[in-house]
């Protein structure tokens, strides 16, 4: 249909002024030229939009469809202009998509360092496992995704940021049932009758299963948590054992007291975080910009946790 947003802007006025001569002072144009385009649009959409009486202008039934139409229309015109003005004076939004196992931990670092570096940067911020990430990040719903590598999918760009170690994570009673020299520790040695893993869907549980050596048709593993604060509580008091992110290693055991955590001996295992993006999406500053910020976040967090 060949109607502007002029026409739906004068029919709006009218509709609120329930007068065209105030609709046209609204508008500032003149009171014929207002209703030129007013009649225009009323062709175009095959009848009258109002109903003129001597003291006043009713809609009628096809105007009151209209209206509710051109005020959305309206909104959206409103919305993208706002848009187009923000990024030509220098304004630039992100969607970042984050797995739940991650977020909790540095996405206040994150935010912090991108507003520090951009005050003008809008964020937007979608917490998913790692499947539903990579679908929307497919689909164009998000710019980025932070997760665990390798994601998977050769339409992908991968960058690795940095790697978060494994801790043992249980009660003080559990831990001493392990072997008594830290350094001989190793994933492969606990049973699965003690592990405690988050539940299906998140990549975490399939980490954790690899490095023990364990895949998910092992018996007597649990895995029923949602997430890591869950499952923190429950190995806390002795439920079993589990493999904490050294990323999330600070948080859970402030909130967790009686959380108590051990190192495997040397290899470490460990996840590597990254950052991924399309291969179609082009390589602007803002993903370097991105990258460096979790990068710099997630270091120093690893960094400070002792046991």
């Amino acid at each position: 249909m060949n109607f502007t947003l002029r026409q739906l802007q004068y029919f709006n006025a009218v509709a609120d002024q329930r007068n065209f001569g105030r609709a046209a002072q609204m508008c500032n144009v003149s009171q014929p030229a207002l209703s030129v385009q007013i009649k225009a649009l009323e062709e175009t959409l095959g009848g009258p939009l109002f109903e003129r009486q001597a003291r006043d202008i009713l809609l009628t039934p096809l105007g009151r469809d209209v209206l509710d139409y051109a005020q959305q229309v309206l909104g959206a015109a409103d919305r993208l202009d706002q848009f187009a003005r923000d990024h030509s004076g220098g304004h630039r939004s992100l969607s970042i998509g984050i797995i739940p196992t991650i977020a909790p931990y540095i996405l206040p670092g994150v935010l912090a360092g991108l507003r520090a570096s951009d005050v003008s940067l809008r964020v937007q911020i979608r917490e998913a496992r790692t499947d539903r990430l990579l679908a929307m990040l497919r689909a164009g719903e998000i710019d980025a995704g932070v997760m665990a590598l390798p994601s998977g999918g050769n339409e992908l760009f991968e960058l690795p940021l940095f790697e978060d170690r494994f801790l043992l994570a249980g009660s003080a009673g559990r831990l001493q049932t392990m072997r008594q020299d830290p350094e001989a520790l190793r994933p492969v040695d606990l049973q699965t009758t003690q592990l405690m893993l988050l539940d299906d869907g998140h990549c975490l549980t399939d980490q954790a299963l690899e490095v023990c050596g364990q895949d998910r048709s092992s018996g007597l593993i649990n895995m029923g948590a949602s997430s890591l604060a869950t499952l923190s509580r429950l190995v806390a008091e002795g439920f079993g054992l589990t493999l904490m992110p050294e990323l999330a290693a600070k948080a859970e055991t402030g909130a967790v007291p009686r959380l108590k955590l051990q190192r495997f001996g040397k290899p470490q295992p460990f996840r590597t975080v990254g950052l991924v993006r399309r291969r179609s999406t082009h390589a602007e500053d803002w993903f370097d910009s991105l990258a460096d910020v979790i990068r710099v976040v997630g270091e120093d967090i690893v960094s400070i946790t002792r046991i």
